[in-house]
């Protein structure tokens, strides 16, 4: 059994191109191609854990992923999210790897996520990026947002003033223009492309600052508690798109829309039945959202483009 190490999976990743193969990942979940069971929580005082896993039938390799988020370690200078992939033969149940990414495989496989749905569902002319939230999911998901938007005039809310300045400092230098705030009405107000990476458990977006043309994708709330979005911004939009229909009924956005009866599940669709129709937005002026709470696919498709890449 191999044990790839974060510092040995970094030096792979430049060799990878993951993002269609997650792509082609969600399309099979869609199709009923893969075995991947209901999500295993761990909720505690100070951090949450999170266990996904599966497999695509009839590949090679079943994956089980667990990742923490410890959302008090940043004052005490540690990483908020650790974790680990491992990586098992479907043929014979062997461990053929451990995965140490201290939860950066689950971050980045997050972003691309986010691009697939901005890849389908974002207007054609983005004004502006609008990013909820400072943390490591805020900086990832708009790096990643360069396959499918040349926008680089970007607007950042935050409520910690140092996050918000950390923030801009180091976007500025990959090549932004940042302009922080704490004023939601700001952001809405001059983003038509928007992403939420908070760990709120109350709405911080009201349906009444969400202008036509927007797409919005949520990413923070991936529990039944959390949530970021005022459930009228899913009633009104004209698409709303889930990794998982079955995953949203008991987390997420759609979730608690649901439980304020503003949608049913027969007015979403879910992202890889949506790409594999060739559908997404067809107006500039329709309102998106794009409702993510990760599903094990993803860990599948990132963790086995790893492990075949560390035997050559």
């Amino acid at each position: 059994m191999k044990i790839i190490t974060k510092a040995e999976i970094e030096l792979l990743l430049p060799s990878l191109d993951p993002i269609a193969s997650i792509e082609q990942g969600f399309v099979e979940y869609s199709a009923n191609k893969c075995n991947v069971p209901p999500v295993g929580e761990l909720i505690m005082d100070k951090g949450e854990v999170h266990i996904k896993y599966g497999c695509v039938t009839g590949e090679d390799f079943y994956v089980i992923k667990i990742a923490s988020g410890f959302y008090g370690n940043q004052k005490i200078g540690l990483c908020t999210s650790n974790g680990m992939m491992c990586v098992f033969s479907q043929d014979t149940g062997e461990a053929v790897a451990i995965l140490h990414d201290e939860c950066l495989l689950t971050d980045i496989r997050t972003a691309i996520a986010g691009t697939i749905s901005a890849k389908y569902l974002a207007p054609k002319d983005v004004k502006a990026i609008g990013i909820v939230g400072t943390g490591v999911q805020a900086r990832m998901q708009l790096e990643y947002l360069n396959s499918v938007t040349d926008c680089r005039d970007v607007i950042v809310w935050g409520r910690s003033q140092e996050g918000l300045l950390s923030y801009k400092k180091d976007m500025n230098a990959a090549g932004y223009k940042i302009k922080t705030t704490n004023d939601m009405d700001e952001l809405c107000a001059n983003a038509n492309l928007i992403v939420t990476t908070t760990p709120a458990l109350e709405p911080l977006i009201s349906n009444d600052i969400i202008r036509a043309g927007t797409h919005i994708t949520a990413m923070g709330s991936d529990t039944l508690e959390k949530q970021e979005l005022d459930p009228e911004i899913l009633s009104r939009a004209d698409i709303v798109v889930v990794d998982s229909i079955p995953q949203s009924e008991t987390r997420g956005e759609v979730c608690k829309a649901m439980e304020a009866g503003k949608i049913s599940i027969e007015d979403i669709t879910e992202l890889g039945s949506m790409i594999n129709a060739c559908g997404g937005r067809t107006s500039e002026d329709q309102i998106t959202v794009a409702d993510l709470t990760g599903v094990a696919v993803q860990d599948i498709k990132i963790a086995e483009a790893i492990y075949l890449a560390s035997l050559t």
